[in-house]
């Protein structure tokens, strides 16, 4: 087999079963305008005789690179999906940060596009792409993909998936399904300084001010609370229990509106009194020295566990699965990071927003152009959506990354006691869980990755009201207005950005520089921006 090429990013600059072809414009075999479905089709990755028969499927794939899981062209996932699938993939491997710019100006220019964008969703600028025919309708070509039909009758989500369809009543992505959120990730902090010195385990922000600030007065060159990878993490892991969620990671997709969970409507929370509050806490801790002023810069994964293991920090907002191999590299002895459920904050205590449906697959225009066209849909459909992928992408191959004792997953030794722990090896070894080649997520399944600590963790998180919230709802968007609301996304977001790091960094003040700031976001018609979202909800 041909292995996968790699190629670097360089940066200038679908059931849906009835309800959903009910919802599209006559899609599938009633669309008028919907490719007639070949008398001789199979479930595999081709409708002709035999995949392994014909040519690899040559791919080419837009991937989105986190480092905190360096992509490799060589894991097991990838390898066997091209194996088993009889394609030859070729992924640009694209920086996280710069990954939706990179899109969008792909899509804009119709320059470089590949063949497969992953990691994606419709929200935003790719609503008003879509809707003006940049992305292909996938749901006009439902009957290419029976997988993916099945498993959101099977996970109950025809209503979740119909609720992803444009103003124009159809889908333009794949996304990603789950029987059920979890929680992966929030607070981790050293358990064993609080046993030292008294505190009970962390409930509110006022609580974890006090944990840093004793920190720092025992280790005064240290900065408590570090960041993993970036400061949209701590942002969207901590803002809703502030009421709000804005920035690159903002659960509506918009960056600087946010939604009011009870009032049922979106708000502009970049410029609302739950942000200011947000911030003032957060500039408090980077005044006092109780934050990493590198946070403004990624941080790596490895320069982010030398910080924790080092003592340099004491705090972060990871992952569950990275505590295994900053407590391996730790020296001082008794040494213990745990994960800790949300914090309360004045909106209550919540996570970051999930959903049962979340980024997945987006196949621009020119794909559609492609003589081999449904080969490659249904190609897709199997790779992601069938159990076979589904269990592959999740766990890899029987006998290398796992074993079966009746219906028990056994994973080998080396992995089970790897400092990383065993879903964060299985990840980096193999590239198995990493999001944006899993698009099938089982709790039952993902739970076998885990120790008893973290099943603890969840059923605590899971008895909470209200813990993880739902993502907020897509407007209903014409292409006019598609188009106006994704005019005034990019300019707000960029200002947001400018002045949140300001107000951050003590370079702009909350309180003598806030009308200041109000006024540029409302000159830039944030609160029409509002509108546009309120006004188009379904």
């Amino acid at each position: 087999m041909k292995r996968n090429k790699l190629v670097s990013a360089s940066l200038a600059t679908v059931m849906m079963m009835s309800t959903l072809l009910a919802c599209s414009s006559g899609g599938g075999n009633g669309s008028a305008d919907a490719p007639e479905t070949p008398a001789k089709t199979d479930t595999g990755g081709a409708a002709t005789d035999s995949p392994a028969a014909e040519e690899p499927l040559k791919l080419s794939l837009y991937y989105p690179d986190n480092a905190t899981l360096p992509f490799k062209d060589d894991w097991l996932l990838i390898t066997e999906i091209e194996k088993r699938y009889n394609v030859d993939l070729t992924f640009e491997v694209i920086p996280i940060a710069d990954y939706a710019t990179k899109v969008s100006l792909s899509l804009n220019t119709g320059t470089n596009v590949p063949d497969i964008i992953l990691n994606q969703t419709t929200k935003g600028e790719n609503g008003s792409l879509a809707l003006n025919g940049a992305l292909v309708p996938i749901s006009d070509y439902a009957d290419w993909t029976p997988n993916f039909n099945a498993r959101v009758e099977a996970f109950g989500l025809k209503e979740a998936v119909s609720e992803l369809t444009l103003k124009d009543g159809k889908l333009y992505y794949l996304p990603s399904l789950f029987d059920k959120p979890f929680y992966d990730g929030g607070l981790i902090l050293r358990q064993d300084f609080l046993e030292k010195h008294g505190f009970a385990d962390p409930k509110t922000f006022d609580d974890l001010y006090a944990v840093l600030k004793k920190y720092k007065e025992e280790n005064p060159d240290s900065y408590p609370l570090t960041i993993l990878a970036g400061p949209r993490v701590l942002y969207r892991m901590t803002m809703p229990s502030y009421g709000i969620s804005v920035g690159k990671n903002g659960a509506s997709g918009t960056n600087t509106l946010s939604w009011d969970y009870e009032n049922k409507t979106y708000f502009p929370g970049a410029i609302s009194e739950e942000y200011r509050e947000y911030m003032k806490y957060l500039a408090k801790l980077y005044a006092e020295g109780l934050i990493d002023p590198e946070m403004a810069e990624p941080i790596d994964g490895d320069k982010w566990a030398q910080k924790l293991a080092t003592g340099a920090s004491m705090a972060s907002y990871a992952y569950y699965d990275q505590i295994g191999g900053v407590e391996a590299a730790a020296a001082e002895e008794g040494f213990n990071l745990q994960m800790y459920p949300p914090l309360q904050g004045p909106a209550g205590a919540h996570h970051q927003p999930k959903s049962s449906t979340g980024s997945g697959i987006l196949f621009p225009k020119k794909t559609a152009e492609r003589a081999d066209f449904e080969r490659i849909v249904r190609t897709i459909d199997e790779i992601f959506f069938s159990e076979e992928g589904a269990l592959l992408a999740s766990a890899g191959v029987e006998g290398v990354s796992y074993t079966k004792e009746g219906d028990t997953m056994k994973y080998p030794d080396d992995i089970v006691n790897s400092p990383n722990g065993t879903y964060k090896e299985m990840q980096l070894r193999y590239g198995l869980g990493a999001d944006p080649l899993q698009l099938v997520w089982m709790n039952a399944r993902e739970m076998t990755k885990y120790d008893e600590n973290y099943l603890n963790i969840n059923k605590t998180v899971a008895a909470m009201d209200t813990a993880i919230q739902p993502i907020p709802p897509s407007p209903m968007f014409d292409d006019m207005t598609a188009e106006e609301a994704g005019s005034l996304q990019t300019p707000l977001a960029d200002t947001f950005e400018i002045w949140n790091d300001a107000f951050l960094t003590g370079k702009k003040s909350l309180d003598t520089d806030w009308e200041q700031y109000v006024t540029e976001m409302k000159n830039l018609q944030i609160e029409r921006f509002a509108q546009l979202y309120n006004d188009n909800l379904r």
